[in-house]
C-alpha cells in the first residue's frame, strides 16, 4: 500500500476504516504535500489540500525518527480552512 519508506500504525490502519479515508489520500498527502511542519511533538505534518473533498485541508502525522516512517493519523484539519 505504501512504499517501503511508509507504515501504517494500527491506529491510522483503524482511522483509514472508521473514516472512510481512501489510502490514496494519505499516499498523496506523503509524496506531494502543499506543506510540512515539524510539530512541537518533532513528528512531520504534511499538509495537502483535497479538492476530491470539498475545499478542506487533510494533515496527515508521520513520525519520521523511525524506520520506516510511521503514520501516526491523519484527519480533516478545521484550523486551516484558508488556502495553502
Amino acid at each position: 500500500m505504501l512504499s517501503q519508506d511508509f507504515e501504517f500504525t494500527n491506529h491510522a490502519l483503524k482511522m483509514l476504516e472508521e473514516r472512510n479515508i481512501p489510502p490514496e489520500w494519505v499516499i498523496l498527502a506523503l509524496e506531494s504535500p502543499d506543506q510540512t511542519e515539524i510539530g512541537a511533538d518533532n513528528n512531520v505534518h504534511y499538509i495537502k489540500k483535497l479538492h476530491e473533498f470539498g475545499p478542506r485541508t487533510f494533515r496527515v502525522i508521520v513520525n519520521a525518527t523511525v524506520t520506516p516512517n510511521r503514520v501516526i493519523t491523519f484527519f480533516f484539519d478545521r484550523r486551516l480552512r484558508t488556502p495553502l
